[in-house]
């Protein structure tokens, strides 16, 4: 997901997708312990969408919207 993408998004928004994005990361990571994970680029690619979800909700917290 773009950074353009996710503040196109509301608050509860991107809660919820943060909360479903947090979920698929800790079934990946289960996958990778077991050395089940068919893509392990996959796992990249979901940290930096939580960060980017992150940073979004925590610069509209401050009021840099």
């Amino acid at each position: 997901m773009k950074a353009k993408e996710c503040r196109e998004l509301t608050n509860e928004e991107l809660d919820v997708r943060r909360t479903q994005t947090r979920e698929e990361m800790f079934h990946m990571r289960m996958q990778r312990a077991t050395s089940r994970l068919e893509k392990p680029t996959r796992l990249r690619e979901l940290r930096r969408d939580i960060a980017r979800i992150e940073t979004i909700l925590h610069e509209r917290k401050r009021g840099g919207e």
